[in-house]
């Protein structure tokens, strides 16, 4: 197996529909207007040397090795920002070209160290094969006077000399061995968008600086990694590959974190992984990475990995190993027991938004099929279930409507209640580039998040909206587009129910909906909502993009639906560049409420109360299905307390930590008899349970992953699991050790069940997936290559549904003991409870949850940045560090949900959305004062924490 090559053109593609014939090197070629001679030469197959050339940026024509000789021109023009015309007439390699690139690559030779057998990029190094292209036998100049590359010249100081920056913990910056190309400076600026790096210096003093002058750590660099995926040298290297050397097979895989499903090559020595560069055919991420995909895998094998199954009687005893055959007859056992002493819904399950669609889908079968109840939730319905209830309403059906690669004709952006420079950042990268070529951005958040003000990019509105009110600011919006007439009328006569709009305009047009009247709920200026909702009417092609900000509230399928009606009354659906796009949080988010996770959904979001559904899978696993919704978490939770449900099988979620109100998690997880993790790490839930099955990383599995924009995207396996199976293979022997008669060899056997069960999955397949790279759902006879935008020609239900949406304000109030309102979220270098990302290196930049607080508010409480604070709500309280800063306005705080040390859960409330019953995470009503250290709660947690740990005898390390 060898490594996956990727051709570099040397500068992007032209998308001109206009086509150019020239000659090059005596061939005939055509190819887009607008392309360079550099790709026009690529494409015929010739390769032009080059150093400051690659396809993921612009052209740059710095390195003066690319030059051609281009007939009735004078000189030796770059090839690389030559655009081609018709006739053209080029010559790559003639007498002249060899002389004059020869003598460019002697000057760079000359101010470059000459280790390249002890160099890390030894193979791997474009300088490297450049003097080979050029056929470069000596350096006429020597090595002696100016230069870069020795500390000392004849004894004394090189002050042009400066040593490698190794702060960073995934890559090293060695200066000694720039060739200046700016290649890195230029894919931060135009690849990531932060503009961290600049050459500072003039002639030959330039050299690369990260922030001002400062250690890439300590610089505004986010450790994205295009950099380093830049560099033709060794000079931006990862640390892996300095260490481990170079590696010889990689293979294509989807990362296992956010929702983005970037596309990497998993490039390894052996078993072992070397690194992880983004693949450029990923249609998702287009050839970039962010610093958890790109660098973040270290926790598959971190020392805290458990490899052995274990159990215990109690809670409060010591956790022992077992063989796996033990595990399974265990959990078979107790759960067969459960069910005869206290009834078939005693029991439950709780499929994972970070394991794969196949191995989702066993965890409802066996629910469903094996328990024989629909008691199975995920994960899914703490972040985005609105989305699918909203959106199911409105156009019918519940996902996105657009792929990523829409954004770019996007002339109006609108983001509410979503960070996507931290939680989604190579799609923010993307955003930030349609930004600076001009598309305008209205932020709608309670936070000034980077969004809003970032390098060469600022919100033309910023909407800092009191939490809770995101109902009352988007029917605002929607009363101005009505009363001023910015509607699309010949769009919603067409394409939507009119005696529907007509009587929702008769709603959003009410006085009391007015921006004038709704400023008393929501804190934003008048003038403010009636400027955004006039530019996104009539700014052009209109997007929207959401997030938790606006699920996580007990009108959180209200907001989807207001969401809606913006999208049809502008006529901003079924086209490239709009359209109404939820930024999933996890990678598989999407993918698990596909595959039937819900209590009242089977695969497909058909209803269980269906008999024809129900018949196709009754048919298919030999089985009656009850026709009766299952037991959602919370319900689960409340019935374990109440004494009729007592077993629980958790694959890949951490419910103590991410679900609220922690006090009644655990409460509930202590009234149980038999609560089965099954997971990498003992998480906070493992805290609670009985069996511990350990689970495999995306690395040791084979499967799919569904990211945001519906994209299916394979998962390969890279290594063999260290536990000794996938975790589809766990669910499968778990259920076989329950009697039922599962056989699958392999993960494409249960993707044909899924395909031939679920119309919207009707033609996906591994085979498929494998020759076109990825596809998005509905994938089948009507679309058999995917649907990248949805409602082309009309909505999925027929008309488009206009709903009135009546703000109604959360039960969480404020008042005179809880004066606060906090909400929380993520941050860039952590990622969900983090379990993954605190095992890595991640924690240089986020070690612990801080309380962001107003300076106001900081004041009337004798607060200072650094000072713990006790974080006080009517559910429970707990300690952290406070950090002073305007990003949020007085009345509000902010915090992050990554370290379950702070556990910001325990403040969360039970309040939840009225439709779906996602929890109302966003608004918590609280006090903050100084404190002297943990809270009780928080003393008593750590102690039985340490408690539940333990462990009898040594576990086999994972590396």
């Amino acid at each position: 197996m060898p490594l996956v090559h990727e051709i570099d053109y040397g500068t992007p593609a032209s998308t001109s529909e206009t086509m150019v014939t020239l000659t090059i090197d005596g061939n005939q070629v055509t190819v887009p207007e607008g392309t360079s001679v550099m790709r026009a030469s690529m494409d015929a197959g010739i390769e032009i040397p080059k150093l400051c050339a690659t396809d993921m940026m612009d052209a740059f024509g710095s390195c003066r090795l690319c030059l051609v000789e281009i007939e009735g021109r004078a000189g030796l023009p770059a090839s690389c920002t030559t655009p081609v015309a018709p006739d053209m007439v080029v010559s790559t390699q003639t007498n002249r070209l060899k002389d004059v690139r020869k003598g460019v690559m002697e000057l760079y030779i000359s101010d470059h160290p000459l280790d390249c057998l002890t160099c890390a990029a030894n193979g791997d190094c474009e300088l490297q094969d450049m003097a080979g292209a050029v056929g470069l036998r000596d350096v006429r100049y020597g090595y002696d006077g100016d230069n870069h590359v020795k500390a000392r010249n004849n004894g004394d100081l090189n002050l042009k000399w400066a040593p490698k920056d190794e702060s960073n913990p995934y890559f090293t910056f060695d200066p000694a061995k720039c060739i200046v190309c700016s290649r890195c400076v230029r894919a931060c600026e135009e690849v990531q968008g932060t503009f961290a790096l600049t050459i500072e210096g003039r002639g030959f003093d330039s050299r690369v600086s990260a922030g001002m002058h400062e250690d890439f750590v300590s610089s505004e660099c986010v450790s994205c990694g295009a950099c380093v995926q830049a560099c033709p040298t060794a000079t931006l290297i990862e640390k892996s590959v300095i260490e481990i050397g170079q590696p010889e097979h990689s293979v294509v895989t989807t990362c296992a974190y956010c929702g983005v499903g970037c596309s990497f090559k998993a490039e390894m020595r052996g078993e072992e992984l070397v690194r992880m560069v983004p693949w450029k055919d990923g249609q998702a991420n287009r050839g970039h990475s962010c610093v958890k995909g790109r660098f973040a895998y270290g926790y598959s094998s971190h020392k805290d990995r458990i490899l052995n199954p274990m159990i215990r009687e109690k809670i409060t005893d010591p956790w022992r190993e077992v063989t796996w055959d033990e595990a399974f007859a265990h959990v078979a056992s107790e759960f067969r027991r459960i069910q005869y002493q206290y009834g078939r819904d005693s029991v439950g399950g709780i499929t994972s938004s970070r394991c794969t669609n196949e191995e989702t889908y066993l965890v409802q079968k066996l629910v469903r099929a094996g328990f024989r109840n629909n008691n199975v939730d995920t994960c899914a319905r703490v972040c985005h279930s609105p989305t699918g209830y909203g959106l199911g309403q409105a156009f019918g059906t519940s996902a996105g409507t657009q792929d990523f690669d829409s954004v770019e004709k996007s002339d109006v952006v609108v983001i509410i209640g979503a960070n996507p420079t931290d939680g989604h950042p190579v799609f923010a990268s993307r955003l930030k580039k349609r930004l600076r070529q001009g598309a305008k951005l209205i932020v709608i958040d309670p936070r000034r998040t980077d969004i809003v003000r970032s390098p060469h990019v600022e919100a033309s509105y910023h909407l800092p909206l009191k939490p809770g009110t995101n109902v009352a600011i988007l029917t605002s919006l929607a009363h101005v587009i009505v009363t001023e007439g910015l509607f699309d009328e010949a769009f919603i006569r067409e394409r939507c129910d009119w005696s529907e709009f007509e009587d929702w305009a008769s709603f959003v047009a009410e006085p009391h909906h007015s921006p004038e009247a709704s400023e008393r709920f929501t804190g934003v200026p008048a003038d403010f909502v009636r400027g955004a909702a006039r530019l996104y009417a009539t700014g052009g092609n209109g997007a929207i993009y959401y997030g938790l900000g606006v699920t996580e509230h007990s009108q959180g399928s209200t907001t989807v639906m207001a969401i809606a009606n913006l999208a049809m009354v502008t006529g901003n659906i079924g086209r490239p560049g709009v359209g109404v796009n939820p930024l999933r949080g996890q990678n598989n988010v999407q993918g698990s409420c596909d595959m039937g996770s819900f209590p009242h959904e089977l695969p497909g979001y058909r209803h269980i109360s269906d008999d024809a559904t129900r018949d196709i899978f009754e048919k298919l696993w030999g089985v009656k299905i009850s026709n009766e919704p299952g037991l959602r978490i919370p319900n689960m939770l409340d019935a374990a307390v109440d004494g009729s449900f007592k077993g629980l099988y958790v694959q890949g979620e951490d419910i103590l930590q991410s679900d609220p109100d922690t006090k009644h998690v655990a409460a509930g997880l202590a009234a149980m008899e038999c609560v089965v993790v099954h997971d990498l790490f003992l998480n906070e839930t493992a805290n609670y349970a009985h069996v511990f099955l350990p689970g495999s990383s995306f690395l040791e599995k084979d499967g799919t992953f569904t990211n945001a924009e519906r994209r299916i995207n394979r998962v390969r396996k890279v290594m063999s699991p260290r536990n000794g199976y996938a975790d589809w293979e766990v669910t499968q022997k778990m259920a076989q050790a329950m009697g039922l008669p599962w056989n699958y060899t392999h993960p494409s056997e249960i993707m044909d069940e899924i395909a031939a069960t679920t119309p919207s999955f009707a033609l996906v397949s591994y085979d498929y997936l494998d020759k076109v790279g990825s596809v998005q759902w509905p994938c089948n006879e009507a679309h058999p290559q995917g649907s990248p935008i949805m409602h082309v020609d009309g909505f999925v239900r027929g008309k488009g549904k206009f709903i009135r949406t009546e703000y109604v304000a959360t039960d969480e109030r404020t008042g005179p003991r809880f004066p606060l309102l906090l909400t929380t979220g993520r941050i860039l270098s952590q990622y969900n409870v983090g379990a993954q990302t605190r095992r890595t290196e991640n924690v240089v930049w986020h070690s612990e949850d801080r309380l962001e607080i107003h300076p106001h508010d900081a004041e009337q409480r004798g607060v200072r940045d650094g000072d713990w604070v006790k974080l006080r709500s009517r559910s429970g309280d707990t300690t952290l560090r406070a950090l002073i800063t305007d990003r949020v306005a007085p009345g509000v705080v902010y915090t992050t949900f990554h370290h379950p040390d702070t556990q910001a859960n325990v403040i969360t409330t039970d309040f939840s959305d009225w439709a779906t019953n996602c929890p109302e995470y966003k608004v918590t009503a609280v006090q903050v004062s100084p404190s002297n250290g943990p809270t009780d709660w928080q003393r008593d947690y750590d102690e039985q924490a340490r408690q539940s740990r333990r462990i009898v005898g040594k576990l086999e390390p994972a590396e």
